[in-house]
């Protein structure tokens, strides 16, 4: 049949580009931000709140200044060069007193300790937390602590080393009594660490010093502050929490009376009591039960302390996740004829930590930002170095530059473990959505 008809088509139609309204930044705030009218009024007034937040704090870090040595001559240096009455930052305060907000009063010729100490604390976590790299690092992984210790507070270097010991006392003992008592073998390994170290460790220490004399100078504990003081507590208690936390997960779920009587006691007793009140305990009150004459170091106290209160909340949350493991798991390594130990070092308990990674990171991040709360029993961290830094004439009456700096290292360190808690959930996820 000859030629064209209506409903036919005898040609291709050229390419057009679509319609601007769908395409592009238009298309989506049509659909995010403009998609109803009243999500097009919140929008215009959120927009209109944040400019207004913007257009008075802009022009206060616009207005910011460094070189001032005080709150009076930055000031006087804003009044004649942008106006009277003008408001701006002043980080003079940041850049004089930098040092003491991140190492307190510790000794500025010393200051490469806590330097070195923090750049190997990153080459020991390396290992801990990415599996690509070599394992043999985690023997420097291991014996970091002690490391740690002796760079910060200096002595010698055979009370780290004696107290390191501690845990392969534990190990031993742990070995010997397994295959006898079973699950009580932990509660016998943590006792023998404990008579190790206070009994045993300080002579132990002392008399190997007399031979072989190594050690560098010592630094006291009331030297230490700013946020030097609240990573190494923090760091500490984090890194000691998640085990102490396991074992007190596995022990409230133990069918042994007795370890499950003191495993939910601990817990509920630490859960019950506010954080600060074990503070005030660790500095005014351990000291009673000590016998005569010992020196306690006040901020191995408090690490104790912070450590045993998040030991207390990771074991909860672990137990959550040991809760939410299929019970054919615990079938499938008893299918295998694994023994208790076996079967939660391969099969229940790496499930059951998965599992348990947001809550167990937000614990991590809670005990970090507590670290304040040591301010409170006269360790300077970094917020009770802002009030001594603030009651300095010179800079009397300044607030919001020491706080933003100070609020800024927190989140960094909160920022980047939060990172690292959904990189992980990323790496460990066996499903394929």
């Amino acid at each position: 049949m000859a030629g064209n008809f209506a409903f036919v088509r005898a040609e291709i139609i050229p390419e057009r580009s679509p319609p601007v309204s769908q395409i592009g930044p238009i298309r989506w705030a049509r659909e995010n931000l403009f998609s109803s009218w009243l999500n097009g009024i919140l929008t215009v007034l959120s927009l209109a709140f944040v400019w207004f937040v913007l257009s008075h704090i802009g022009a206060w870090f616009l207005n910011a200044m460094w070189a001032p040595a005080s709150l009076a001559e930055c000031r006087q240096v804003l009044a004649a060069t942008v106006g009277e009455g003008a408001h701006g930052a002043c980080f003079g305060v940041i850049r004089e007193r930098w040092p003491q907000l991140l190492f307190g009063f510790y000794p500025s010729e010393l200051y490469w300790r806590p330097v070195l100490a923090f750049v190997l604390m990153g080459v020991a976590l390396a290992p801990v937390l990415f599996t690509g790299l070599p394992r043999k690092m985690l023997w420097f992984s291991a014996v970091y602590p002690g490391v740690m210790f002796w760079l910060l507070w200096g002595g010698t270097v055979w009370f780290p080393i004696a107290a390191l010991a501690g845990f392969v006392v534990a190990a031993f003992v742990f070995r010997a009594v397994l295959p006898f008592a079973g699950l009580a073998a932990p509660v016998a390994a943590v006792l023998a660490a404990v008579v190790w170290w206070i009994v045993l460790a300080g002579p132990a220490a002392r008399a190997v010093d007399t031979i072989i004399p190594i050690g560098l100078a010592g630094v006291s504990s009331d030297q230490f502050g700013g946020f030097m003081l609240s990573l190494v507590i923090g760091i500490t208690g984090v890194s000691l929490s998640l085990p102490i936390g396991v074992l007190l997960a596995l022990g409230r779920q133990s069918d042994m009376f007795l370890v499950k009587t003191i495993c939910v006691g601990f817990i509920e007793f630490i859960r019950g009591v506010p954080l600060i009140t074990l503070l005030f305990t660790a500095s005014l009150l351990l000291n009673y039960f000590l016998p005569p004459g010992t020196n306690f170091d006040i901020i191995l106290r408090v690490i104790i302390m912070v450590t045993l209160f998040a030991a207390a909340y990771q074991a909860e949350t672990i137990r959550g996740g040991l809760a939410a493991l299929p019970r054919g798991q615990y079938e499938a390594a008893d299918a295998l004829g694994l023994d208790y130990w076996k079967a939660q070092r391969l099969i229940v308990m790496p499930q059951a930590l998965k599992i348990a990674i947001p809550g167990i990171v937000g614990n991590f991040i809670g005990l970090f930002k507590d670290t304040t709360l040591v301010v409170f029993i006269g360790l300077l961290d970094p917020i009770g170095l802002s009030n001594a830094i603030r009651a300095d004439t010179a800079w009397n009456g300044i607030y919001w530059e020491l706080f933003l700096f100070i609020g800024a290292l927190f989140w960094i360190v909160c920022f980047g473990m939060s990172r690292y808690s959904q990189y992980l959930e990323r790496k460990l996820r066996t499903d394929h959505r």
